[in-house]
């Protein structure tokens, strides 16, 4: 098992706070049932949150849609200027 470290992570959270609060909230939902992104190779939820978030798999706006889509409720996403319609 490879380490992960903060550095890894960084790209994919906007400062080290964002990070502890995604990978907190990704950890939970782990915990609770939630499907792991990556093999989970015995870790504990917060190292597999964590390699989630290093491998670009988890961001503050995908965890949104997982909580969301775990509520029930309906995600919309705006769509890019050159797919509107007039």
């Amino acid at each position: 098992m490879a380490r992960i470290t903060v550095e890894d992570c960084l790209p994919y959270a906007n400062n080290r706070f964002d990070l502890v609060m995604l990978a907190s909230k990704r950890a939970r939902q782990l915990a609770l049932g939630s499907q792991p992104l990556v093999a989970a190779e015995n870790d504990k939820p917060t190292v597999i949150a964590l390699r989630e978030i290093a491998e670009g798999l988890i961001t503050r706006d995908i965890l949104a849609a997982i909580e969301a889509k775990e509520k029930g409720e309906d995600i919309f996403y705006p769509l890019p200027d050159s797919t509107k319609r007039d």
